[in-house]
């Protein structure tokens, strides 16, 4: 089955932690630190394929992950770097943040290589905290947290001209005629499942036609596979509008353009603004009657500005002419592939999160105020308060948070208690 739709799970690397050493060599009893930095952390890059076609590589894997960066070393020795990871798509892919459904990026046109989510930098190692009143740090910065974000990817075939119409009108028997697909026909709806894609060569130059999949009443709110066929001709420049002249099927001509150009000013008004033709198809079945819908469709679309084009995609008849009057039209057009802009930016919703914590005076002890929370424990595990310079960076730390701040509003007094996990401090100003 075709593959245009995935939703994923992208993880960038984590960066690799700071190391704490010290040189620890023969006739240097008492060397410096050497600790050295952690590895940056991979990213996941997008990536244009010309040999890819559909989605299919996403549907039976969920998640994907770059590698995190290497921890540093001794004798200063860097982490290694995290293999970035590489994911090939189709072009015409667009990157969806899943939950609001905002472009992160539209793989097309220029854009043929695209960071999605950067990997978490490495720390720094504890050479870099020595100082001349400090000489023998104890500890050495974490590595930056990766990064995590679900996708939707979206498959918008990337076409000049679109063949739209009801099921069963003929737009594959058509693109089979005038390009070199070769689309699946049989005589019953819904034959087409997917966009087929051909190249129509012309004197003067080609261009590329897509056949959309039959669209029905209700398709812009999704009935049918609605929302799956109109997302493939949102790029295209202009569309044939294919329908059934000789009501073969016993549908009215004229009412099935107005039902289907409401469907496509329902899913996007910018679609129903698009140039538009007319191919009045089978004309070959036409016989004798009371009314002629040629005259019926030319009378309800050309004040309109829509030209009709009777045609037999069977025999050929027509077909020419209106070929090359798409063609002409084309050139009047501009040349340059939509592409929809960047909505969401993973480097501002994604910036690493402060991490909570909580002051709050003690029920129990009277005169005892109690720090906690995931961001003061990630603190204390790489700080060495047995240290002046480690007891300095922690009283600098409880400023910079505004955690002081905090207890003076709760009343602490000179003498009082602050507990912090097991550590224990008597404030003073």
């Amino acid at each position: 089955m075709f593959a245009d739709r995935a939703r994923i799970i992208l993880r960038s690397g984590k960066g690799g932690d700071g190391h704490v050493s010290f040189r620890r060599e023969l006739y240097v009893p008492d060397g410096g630190p050497d600790g050295g930095d952690g590895g940056k952390g991979g990213d996941v890059i997008f990536e244009v394929d010309e040999g890819l076609n559909t989605l299919a590589d996403f549907r039976h894997r969920r998640k994907f992950s770059a590698k995190d960066g290497a921890p540093g070393a001794k004798r200063r020795c860097h982490g290694a770097n995290g293999a970035d990871l590489v994911l090939k798509v189709p072009e015409g892919t667009v990157v969806k943040e899943a939950q609001s459904g905002q472009v992160i990026a539209d793989m097309s046109g220029p854009n043929r290589r695209q960071v999605i989510l950067k990997g978490g930098r490495g720390g720094c190692g504890n050479m870099h905290y020595a100082t001349s009143t400090m000489q023998a740090p104890k500890y050495a910065q974490p590595g930056q947290e990766a990064r995590e974000l679900e996708v939707q990817l979206e498959l918008k075939v990337i076409a000049d001209v679109g063949l739209v119409g009801f099921p069963n009108v003929g737009k594959s028997t058509l693109l089979a005629r005038v390009t070199n697909a070769e689309p699946k026909i049989a005589n019953y709806h819904f034959t087409t499942l997917s966009p087929n894609l051909g190249v129509v060569d012309l004197e003067g130059g080609g261009f590329v036609m897509a056949d959309i999949p039959g669209l029905i009443e209700g398709a812009s709110e999704g009935v049918g596979l609605g929302h799956e066929f109109l997302r493939h001709i949102e790029r295209t420049k202009l569309m044939i509008h294919v329908v059934d002249a000789a009501s073969v099927e016993g549908r009215d001509p004229v009412d099935d353009i107005r039902k289907i150009n409401a469907e496509l000013a329902a899913y996007s008004p910018d679609l129903a603004k698009r140039p538009q033709v007319i191919a009045a198809n089978k004309i070959d079945a036409l016989y004798q009657q009371d009314e002629d819908p040629l005259r019926r469709l030319r009378e309800a679309f050309e004040p309109e500005g829509v030209r009709i084009f009777p045609i037999s995609a069977v025999s050929g008849q027509g077909v020419r002419e209106l070929l090359y009057h798409v063609q002409g039209m084309l050139r009047e057009l501009p040349q340059e592939t939509t592409v929809f802009a960047q909505e969401y930016d993973p480097e501002e919703h994604l910036a690493v999160p402060n991490l909570p914590f909580t002051v709050e005076k003690s029920a129990e002890e009277p005169g005892t105020y109690l720090v906690e929370g995931p961001l003061i424990e990630k603190m204390l595990g790489y700080t060495n308060l047995e240290s002046e310079k480690g007891f300095q960076f922690f009283q600098n730390f409880l400023r910079d948070r505004g955690i002081l701040e905090q207890l003076e509003a709760l009343g602490i007094q000179e003498g009082d208690t602050v507990r912090i996990y097991g550590l224990q401090f008597d404030y003073y100003q």
